[in-house]
């Protein structure tokens, strides 16, 4: 098949609005960066458009191109890179090979196009009136997320998600009892409490906790406006905090520096099932990091800092798991919308980690020339002397 033949096929399905899929592949070579591409039209606000997908080593790629752009895009890419072209159609699929076209029956169960920015199955809806959300200025009292608020929202459900991944760790025969150190304005908190109580109907006690005296008065009164009666907030130190009740579950969200491991410290103390932690400004480390060999590195300030957040994040991810924690390190929410996008999440484990994970950590607080704050914190534990 010709340029001009294969145009005239591309024009004809694009223009037509049949194409559904397309697949470039078997590559002219296989040492080269670019093994497989695929096609799909999206609906954008704009009208259609054609997702590009490239598969180029372990890494994948994706972007957008208009109806004009993307038959010279397929047209070209097939012709440099490619032996194979397959296009997936209404009424018809074609095969393409060596430039020669095999026209088939349709493959029935492709579907036609999909959403590009369709509505995801939130766990708070949307257009779903919550109280919570409505209350702190997330949603309209039709259910219409605000504008402004649509980051919180996702933020919202993300971290919901995460603890409802959790929930088969806690026991459902006796009330949970849950402690959010530095709760702030508390969005995520009574997001929390009104999706454990109202929505899964759980028996549960939460305790927020901040140094704001201001903030822990609104919060407050939220509670009481809402009918939280399981929900209090009080003006105090996690550092000199005692527990009422046995700790289920500690949470921390963007605590400044250490304070983010004063609520790891805390909750490994009193024994939490679960924690989890979205730390902040982690400038402990900055000072300290020193290896001859990252020189390159570490001699552009941002770099370094970035590098000092990382390094502080799986120390705390390896102490966690030391001291009997199955630890993992998540994405919290996507990286365009906060840096501070990691979320530390530890499950009490029925063992101690093992003397080659201790070993692993202290090769690597050696080899960066670091002693974090959680290390100090449980020294003893770690068998770690200075």
């Amino acid at each position: 098949m010709n340029k001009t033949n294969l145009t005239s096929l591309l024009l004809h399905e694009i223009q037509s609005s049949t194409l559904i899929f397309a697949i470039l592949s078997d590559p002219q070579s296989k040492q080269g960066a670019l093994q497989k591409a695929t096609i799909r039209p999206i609906r954008q606000k704009t009208g259609i458009a054609y997702q590009v997908t490239e598969q180029r080593g372990a890494q994948v790629f994706h972007h957008n191109l208009s109806p004009e752009l993307i038959i010279d895009w397929m047209e070209t890419t097939y012709k440099d890179h490619f032996k194979q072209l397959n296009l997936y159609c209404r009424d018809h699929d074609y095969l393409i090979i060596h430039n020669k076209v095999v026209k088939k029956p349709p493959t029935k169960q492709l579907t036609v196009v999909e959403e590009h920015n369709r509505t995801k199955n939130y766990l708070f809806a949307e257009g779903v009136p919550n109280p919570v959300l409505i209350a702190l200025g997330v949603m309209k009292s039709d259910g219409t997320v605000m504008s402004a608020a649509r980051d919180k929202f996702k933020q919202v459900n993300r971290y919901l998600e995460t603890i409802q991944d959790s929930l088969k760790h806690f026991p459902h025969e006796k009330p949970l009892f849950i402690i959010d150190y530095g709760c702030g304005s508390a969005l995520l908190t009574f997001a929390l409490y009104y999706f454990l109580r109202e929505l899964k109907g759980l028996e549960i006690s939460m305790q927020g906790l901040d140094l704001k005296q201001e903030v822990i008065a609104k919060c407050s009164a939220l509670a009481q406006e809402l009918k939280f009666t399981g929900l209090h907030f009080k003006v105090e130190d996690i550092n000199q905090h005692v527990p009422q009740h046995p700790v289920d579950m500690v949470m921390s969200l963007h605590a400044c520096n250490t304070a983010t491991d004063a609520a790891l410290e805390k909750g490994v103390r009193w024994n939490a099932k679960l924690i989890l932690a979205v730390p902040c400004c982690q400038h402990e480390l900055f000072d300290q990091i020193e290896n001859a060999t990252l020189k390159p590195m570490l001699k552009f300030g941002i770099i370094k800092e970035r590098l000092a957040a990382l390094a502080t994040d799986a120390a705390r991810a390896q102490i966690l798991k030391i001291l009997g924690y199955q630890t993992d390190i998540v994405e919290f929410i996507d990286m365009e919308h906060t840096p501070k996008n990691l979320l530390i999440r530890a499950v009490r484990s029925e063992k101690v980690g093992s003397k080659k994970d201790r070993e692993e950590y202290l090769a690597f607080k050696e080899a960066l020339n670091i002693t974090p704050s959680l290390e100090q914190r449980f020294k003893k534990e770690l068998g770690i002397q200075y």
